[in-house]
């Protein structure tokens, strides 16, 4: 049988953690900068978590 392979764009995106929920990064937080606010700019800094719905999509993506 041929081996499942993982989806390239997604093992850039999605992280798993120790517990194994998957991180993700904000979107927003490459160009056109000056308009938006330090303190949105410092939140599309930190890392989030997939939504529940998708963590099925993501983790057959990731070949889990």
């Amino acid at each position: 049988m041929p081996k499942m392979k993982t989806n390239s764009g997604a093992k850039k995106r999605f992280a798993l953690t120790g517990t194994g929920k998957i991180k993700r990064k904000h979107a927003f937080h490459s160009h056109i900068l000056t308009k938006k606010s330090n303190k949105r700019k410092r939140n599309l800094v930190k890392t989030g978590l997939i939504d529940v719905t998708n963590v099925k999509q993501v983790m057959a993506m990731l070949g889990k």
